[in-house]
């Protein structure tokens, strides 16, 4: 059997990664079936194995891609939204510089520019009535505090006139009354004391006295009148019309600063109109502008001599190659239409997965064969690598990523084309001599790759270094020596999701240990009846199980959920585990 396997694989070196899928997956078949035939016989009987021995060994990468031109001009779309094709160029037309190339439907930009130059007009007929309109308002703005200052200056006019002039007057003809009253009531008095006398002495009657009486008590009054009005003007219309003197010049000097105030609001009010109304007619020229050029852009002329390649001759999707550009086709604007080479020189782009990334590196060599033509390989080098995974790849599959990478092919090859399908192998390391074994026969424990190495009638773990592997053979650092058989079907139960699991938990205590020698090569027992008993996953301390608890609630939702996946998906095998126990349980047990 080992020399059938070793036959298998030297079978598979060079074959392509679909027909080494297939091979793998029948192989893995065969191993299942291999595995259930001779699960009643004895476990060491046909066990498949791995015998190392040093060879050659190539660690490589091989994605398919598309030969490109290395240097292009690129014709796109420059029409906002999408536009159809009413002119297209033939393919592989060799055109001159300044040849129409597309020519896009223009109709509906050729309305829109007529739409475009009325509101143009309009517009600009509104920018000159907001400029005509902030002459207006900073004139009557002017006008308004003019007037206003004067009302303020006539009130402090008059206030000043009557302090320095209405009220001294005032106050010195209400003290000449006073004067002149009393002067009238002194002679008054003497008149009646002499008419008095006289009367006694029968020289008047005494009609004549009671009218010097009379006009005595008249002067009288008029003297208290007149000391009245004088008392009036100091304590009551004096005040008064200080007060109504005083309120007039404050009003007018607080209508004054609202008359500024006003004003200066009304003129930047119209100047901030004028602002608007420039900035819309700047952007109604702007759009005109841009109006026209996209017109112009409807037309796309060749810049330089060149073979017309159409852009989706060299594209394609994950659902198989893209629609052909053809006349009558809608395109989006920055949509790539035409591909102009500018050099004899290709490249060869090629996408890789990210589980492969690590393997590649600039200026690795490339075998590069073209299926147009058959039995030639063609040399090349590694130029770009992606730094980041292929946006479109991630939208259509989010657990896809590939990074686009570029192989510069070597020398002129005649009859090589752009949009020729290749197929790429990166040679990552090349070994003269190496110890190798297949990638199914290594699995982790924890971070530590490992393999059941046979040990007299039975298999021990042993921990190992590895290097590089190319999805068949993984290199060898250290750990195994020439002549060491491998297990190729290790136990599932240490798989590295479980021990990788306990390991990130700083503690949750020791990982699980993987199966023991005897574990992985005896027969059950008849303790093992039901369920066997699970002795590579130690059981969970409280300590251990406050850790996972708190472990879980730092995760996120995302996380938790491929936790429990890894679970389900280990409970299953477990599951697969005990039914094919109990199925090899009556054979063993009729055994003498």
């Amino acid at each position: 059997m080992m020399k059938n396997y070793d036959t298998v694989i030297a079978w598979l070196r060079g074959r392509p990664r679909a027909v080494i899928l297939a091979a793998t997956l029948l192989t893995i078949v065969a191993i299942g079936a291999a595995w259930l035939a001779g699960s009643n016989n004895d476990p060491q009987k046909d066990v498949l194995t791995f015998t190392v021995k040093p060879g050659p060994l190539t660690i490589s990468v091989s994605e398919s891609g598309t030969i490109q031109s290395r240097e292009q001009v690129v014709i796109k779309s420059m029409v906002e939204g999408s536009a159809t094709i009413l002119f297209l160029v033939p393919e592989g037309t060799m055109v001159k510089e300044g040849d129409l190339l597309v020519e896009l439907d223009a109709s509906q930009l050729q309305d829109n520019l007529v739409d475009q130059q009325i509101k143009l007009q309009n517009a600009d007929a509104a920018f000159v009535g907001a400029r005509e309109n902030l002459a207006v308002v900073k004139n009557q703005a002017e006008a308004d505090i003019a007037r206003a200052g004067l009302d303020l200056q006539f009130a402090r006019q008059d206030l000043e006139k009557y302090i320095k002039g209405e009220y001294p007057s005032q106050v010195k003809e209400a003290e000449s009354r006073i004067a002149l009253a009393e002067a009238q009531l002194k002679q008054a008095a003497e008149n009646m004391d002499w008419s008095t006398v006289l009367s006694n002495e029968k020289y008047i009657s005494k009609t004549e006295l009671e009218a010097d009486q009379l006009a005595n008590k008249k002067a009288e009054l008029d003297l208290q009148l007149a000391r009245d009005d004088l008392e009036l003007l100091r304590q009551y219309t004096h005040p008064r019309r200080m007060a109504e003197l005083n309120s007039d010049v404050s009003q007018t000097d607080m209508a004054l600063e609202r008359t500024k105030r006003k004003a200066s609001a009304d003129v930047v009010q119209a100047e901030a109109t004028l602002q608007a109304k420039e900035a819309e007619l700047k952007q109604q020229q702007t759009k005109l502008e841009k109006l026209r050029e996209q017109i112009e852009k409807t037309r796309i002329y060749a810049p330089r001599a060149a073979m017309v390649v159409y852009a989706t001759s060299t594209q394609s999707s994950r659902h198989g190659n893209v629609e052909p550009l053809a006349e009558g086709q809608q395109v989006r604007e920055r949509q790539e239409l035409i591909y102009l080479p500018t050099a004899d020189e290709v490249i060869a782009k090629i996408s890789v997965h990210e589980a492969d990334l690590d393997k590649v590196r600039p200026g690795l060599p490339v075998r590069v064969t073209v299926d147009a033509l058959p039995g030639q390989v063609l040399t090349g080098s590694v130029t770009k690598i992606a730094p980041l995974p292929n946006a479109s790849s991630m939208w259509m599959n989010p657990d896809l990523k590939i990074y686009d990478t570029e192989v510069q092919i070597n020398g002129s090859v005649p009859g090589l084309r752009s949009g020729m399908s290749c197929e790429a192998e990166i040679i990552a390391q090349r070994y003269a001599e190496a110890l190798f074994v297949p990638v199914q026969a290594v699995i982790r424990q924890g971070k530590q790759p490992t393999v059941y190495v046979r040990a007299g009638g039975a298999f021990a773990a042993r921990p190992v270094e590895i290097g590089l592997d190319n999805n068949r053979m993984v290199h060898v650092l250290s750990g195994l020596k020439a002549g060491d058989q491998v297990l190729m079907t290790p136990p599932l139960a240490a798989a590295a999701v479980e021990a990788e699991d306990w390991q990130e938990q700083p503690d949750a205590g020791p990982a699980p240990q993987l199966p023991t020698a005897a574990q992985v090569s005896a027969p059950a027992t008849d303790e093992d009846q039901g369920r066997p008993q699970r002795e590579d996953r130690a059981p969970m301390t409280a300590e251990q199980r406050e850790a996972m608890r708190q472990r879980m609630q730092n995760m996120t939702e995302e996380q938790r959920q491929q936790l429990r996946d890894q679970w389900r998906e280990r409970r299953q095998q477990e599951q697969k585990q005990d039914t094919l126990g109990e199925q090899d349980q009556p054979s063993q047990e009729s055994k003498p």
